[in-house]
């Protein structure tokens, strides 16, 4: 068996006001640092052999702080980082409805549909977690791997392993600091919990809805 901790990283600069970050890379806020650090307490009961990051600060901190706790370095892959949203980076959602609004309306109703002008597409990031996630059924089969992601990665890895169709892709919860537990057994993988948060306390902040 292959035990996966799925994280998303804990609150950035740009959650609370709603803005599309991308490959863009503010820090966390104060509060998100405080989440990493509850975040790693959790963890430290599950016992994670190896974590993986998004090389982007919001994440790498995350898991750096994570790390801490759980006596781990975290190793960066590229794959896992979030998708690169073209000309949406920087604004705001309630700007993106305004200037972009069929697109915008894809990308809530079709998902599977949305390609972002001058960044990827969702099909892109779907295909790189894809591979991602086969590489580390290979080597870390047998033992517990953490994984520090971002919201569209980590509903794209649901999707690869869930065998959920990429239409279904807003199916699954996804909060600053939250993290899931999918176990991958011989021909099935099952979602033992999803979007776990309780360990937040009052620092929980819902994630916002097309985010």
């Amino acid at each position: 068996m292959l035990r996966l901790i799925i994280v998303r990283h804990a609150e950035s600069e740009w959650n609370p006001v709603g803005r599309y970050q991308g490959i863009l890379d503010p820090d966390l806020t104060e509060r998100g640092r405080k989440q990493a650090d509850l975040l790693g307490r959790e963890l430290r009961k599950l016992s994670i052999d190896v974590l993986y990051t998004s090389p982007l600060r919001r994440t790498y901190e995350t898991a750096r702080i994570v790390g801490q706790h759980i006596g781990l370095k975290p190793v960066v892959d590229e794959r896992v980082r979030e998708i690169d949203h073209g000309r949406w980076s920087g604004l705001l959602v309630e700007e993106v409805k305004e200037k972009f609004p069929e697109e915008f309306r894809i990308w809530i109703e079709e998902p599977h549909k949305a390609k972002f002008e001058g960044g990827e597409s969702l099909q892109d990031v779907f295909n790189r977690v894809k591979g991602f996630l086969e590489e580390v059924r290979r080597k870390h089969w047998g033992q517990t791997v953490g994984i520090v992601s971002h919201t569209v990665p980590i509903r794209c890895m649901l999707c690869v392993l869930l065998e959920v169709d990429l239409s279904r892709f807003w199916a699954f919860g996804c909060d600053n600091a939250s993290y899931s537990v999918v176990d991958l057994e011989e021909g099935r993988a099952v979602l033992k919990e999803l979007n776990v948060t309780c360990h937040l306390g009052d620092l929980y902040v819902e994630g916002h809805f097309a985010l």
